[in-house]
């Protein structure tokens, strides 16, 4: 990719690589400490949107940026975020909605699935109704947007209950395949292996951010 002065045009379809040195004061170049304190402040700045912040300048700039460069681009630095961190999490949400959105056809049998197994009362106890995949969408929307004002504890416990619901429909359709396609049953069984993970993750940050411990 060429560089350019920064006068060229742009591409709406297509956000421009979004640089951490688009976040001053952090002078100098994209190491990976400036580019992880890149993305805790720019998780930061989007879940408290709205709320009490400790530097309303760096919140109101960073939430600027995320309308100028597109949430796409400020995802990109939440992904080699720690699993159990508040950009992490969001990084999750962000990949969940992706998924989600992508192939809600699919989402909806998985979700169908899980949800008439007798195991589901036990997959998710202690967790409020998990959110079917257009609620799960539109919860995400809010958080990844700044607009929700709920209790993000709980939209990650919900999360990470639709994972789990996910997560046991394949594990059902796969032994239902087992036979058939041994090779699509072995690839629903690892997709449910890392979605358990993926709301194990989740149910942690939301622990942590009750403690007050998750950035």
């Amino acid at each position: 990719m060429s560089e350019q002065s920064g006068n060229g045009p742009i591409r709406p379809h297509k956000p421009k690589p979004f640089a951490p040195i688009d976040f001053e004061p952090f002078a100098g170049g994209a190491d990976p400490a400036r580019v992880s304190e890149a993305a805790h402040l720019a998780a930061q700045a989007l879940v408290r949107r709205g709320r009490e912040s400790d530097d309303p300048e760096i919140t109101r700039r960073l939430v600027r940026l995320a309308d100028e460069q597109g949430l796409d681009a400020i995802a990109e630095m939440w992904a080699e975020s720690p699993a159990r961190s508040l950009p992490g999490a969001l990084w999750r949400l962000y990949a969940l909605r992706a998924a989600t959105r992508s192939d809600p056809e699919r989402i909806s049998v998985y979700f169908k699935a899980g949800k008439d197994t007798a195991q589901v009362s036990h997959v998710v106890a202690g967790v409020a109704e998990p959110p079917g995949a257009d609620e799960l969408t539109a919860m995400a929307d809010a958080i990844l947007s700044g607009a929700f004002d709920g209790d993000f504890d709980v939209a990650l416990e919900r999360s990470a209950a639709f994972c789990r619901v996910i997560a046991l429909g394949q594990a059902t359709l796969a032994d239902s395949a087992e036979l058939g396609n041994s090779a699509h049953a072995s690839k629903l069984t690892r997709n449910a292996h890392q979605l358990v993970k993926t709301a194990e993750d989740l149910e942690a940050s939301a622990s942590a951010w009750r403690r007050g411990q998750l950035d």
